[in-house]
């Protein structure tokens, strides 16, 4: 039974609470009906009038029905417990948002003072894909980075260096052993082209200056993975393109087992692996040739990388399901 208006008590028509809260009236109407979620008082002419309470309840339940909280499991809460419950939500969206932005983070570790001002300028943008580029470490040259105990890991290693050589490279593979580098960007003058055409095929992306901001942006973009990616995607690097696990060799060699699966499996993902794997190394070649056409074959590599990384982990499914050994491409 309804209690009886009092004069002197502040009350709200359903007009006012529904402008209020912004629930429409025929909700409020349905609520009351159907789940007793408010009692209104009622004047001699039969019309309901609302308490301040009543407003901030219907206020609290648009806003929590809006992230998803059934009204029948809300109904009958106090407006204190309401708000409670709104509080822990928002707290929870917070931090789900805290790890977004921490997962969209690289972390980068620089080799040569004027590339890092470069980057760190405010003509440079951090921004790349949605990923934000984070500067942990700072070298001024690769002595200086391989003396380095790297608290830190870094997930790109950006170097700059006068010229490139044997001893240089190997100095380069120890750089990125030590800070966990998962791609490694040379930027260089002068060079042999064995040494170069090594580190390319060790996955490392180099390219001769001179390279614009423009340019470099590209070179960074075309390691960073496509769209987020959430944790069903199995790419434990989280936003970075790994580089490739498995060898023409190996892809060869399981294309050429013979499977129980009936679609056979193993031949067509490790087929369409290596065409990922050679379509992903064309567009980088590309992208080191063509400065007209690099934000493209940037996006290129990107989408290539990212479906390569995502079969590769297909492949190691099948391989457990078929009982087929995979071997590193580092270990043959």
């Amino acid at each position: 039974m309804h209690e009886k208006y009092h004069p002197h008590t502040p009350m709200h028509k359903i007009g006012a609470v529904s402008n209020l809260s912004g629930v429409p009236s025929p909700t409020l109407r349905i609520w009351e009906v159907r789940y007793n979620t408010f009692q209104p008082m009622k004047t001699e002419g039969k019309h309901r009038l609302y308490s301040d309470d009543d407003v901030l309840k219907a206020t609290l339940l648009k806003r929590l029905t809006e992230q998803g909280h059934a009204i029948s499991n809300l109904a009958n809460l106090s407006s204190h417990a309401l708000n409670d419950l709104l509080m822990q939500q928002q707290s929870s969206n917070q931090f789900q948002v805290q790890r977004q932005t921490e997962d969209r983070t690289i972390s980068m570790a620089i080799v040569g003072l004027a590339l890092a001002g470069r980057i760190e300028s405010k003509k440079f943008t951090l921004s790349f894909n949605n990923h934000e580029i984070k500067v942990n470490h700072i070298f001024n040259d690769l002595p200086d980075a391989l003396a380095s105990s790297f608290e830190n890991p870094s997930q790109i290693l950006l170097i700059k260096t006068n010229s490139l050589h044997a001893g240089l490279e190997i100095d380069i593979h120890k750089i990125a052993k030590n800070c966990q580098a998962l791609q490694v960007i040379v930027l260089y003058n002068y060079g042999q082209q064995n040494i170069i055409d090594s580190m390319k095929r060790s996955g490392m992306i180099v390219r001769r200056e001179p390279i614009s901001d423009s340019d470099l942006a590209d070179l960074i973009n075309s390691v960073l993975l496509v769209g987020a990616q959430g944790k069903s995607s199995g790419l434990v690097v989280g936003t970075l393109i790994p580089q490739r696990k498995y060898s023409d060799a190996t892809l060869s060699r399981v294309a050429g087992i013979s499977s129980n699966v009936l679609c056979e499996c193993p031949r067509h993902v490790a087929e369409i692996i290596s065409q990922l794997a050679s379509f992903e190394q064309y567009s980088y070649e590309c992208l080191n040739k063509s400065t007209q056409d690099a934000h493209l074959h940037a996006y290129l590599c990107s989408v290539s990388g990212s479906a390569r990384a995502l079969f590769e982990n297909a492949l190691e499914m099948v391989a457990k399901h078929e009982g087929i050994e995979l071997t590193d491409a580092a270990q043959e």
